[in-house]
Formats: structure tokens, C-alpha cells, sequence
């Protein structure tokens, strides 16, 4: 196994991603906007929580830029209250193929999330 760690999440963050990924999407910044349409509150971009699912890879590989691919479904929102939240990840190597589990709050919310390394 390798061992988990959590990385925190803050509405800050989300901002910056919008901004780097051209992604500015109200339901990632603005409580009531993502209310409106079902949501219970601002949520994290899903590939902001794929980019913590990278991260975490590359620091249990010790270097960027070794993944050859990373694929997983978008389960459950990564919702993202005024405080912020924590987002958990741990994974299982089996011959630079790296099975992930992705939580926050408890819930999945990443579903298969596998990385495969060059």
C-alpha cells in the first residue's frame, strides 16, 4: 500500500484552476449559482480532483511526468464549503500499475482511478 495523504482543498484554489484552465464555470465559485442547479454547494472541478490524483503519483514516484496514463470516472462532486475541505488519496503499485482510492468526506469520489507509469 502506499500510504494516504490529504490535500487540502480551498475555494481559493478553485479560482486559480478557473483561471489556468480557462474554466469558469459559476457552479466552482459561487454558492448560489451552485445551489440553483441542484448542487449542496460550490464543487471543485472534476479534473482539479484528477490533477490531486496526479500529484500524489508523482510524489510517490518521486519525480513529475512519469505517468503514462491516468483514467477514472467522476463519482461524487468534491463539494468545497467556505472552510475548505480535505480530499484523500492512497494507492496499491502492482508493477507501475497504480490503483487509487479518492475521498472526501468519507465518500468516493473518483470511481476505478488507476494510474499507469512509463
Amino acid at each position: 500500500m502506499i500510504p494516504a495523504k490529504t490535500y487540502r482543498v480551498t475555494r481559493e484554489d478553485l479560482v486559480a484552476y478557473a483561471n489556468a484552465s480557462g474554466d469558469p464555470n459559476p457552479i466552482h465559485q459561487d454558492e448560489e449559482v451552485a445551489r440553483s442547479v441542484g448542487l449542496p454547494n460550490v464543487i471543485a472541478h472534476g479534473m482539479f480532483t484528477m490533477a490531486l490524483a496526479a500529484r500524489f503519483v508523482d510524489e510517490y514516484v518521486g519525480q513529475p511526468g512519469q505517468i503514462q496514463e491516468l483514467s477514472a470516472k467522476f463519482t461524487k462532486p468534491v463539494v468545497v464549503p467556505i472552510e475548505g475541505t480535505d480530499v484523500t488519496i492512497e494507492g496499491e503499485d502492482v508493477d507501475g500499475k497504480i490503483r487509487l482510492t479518492v475521498t472526501c468526506q468519507g465518500e468516493r469520489v473518483l470511481g476505478n482511478p488507476v494510474a499507469i507509469l512509463r
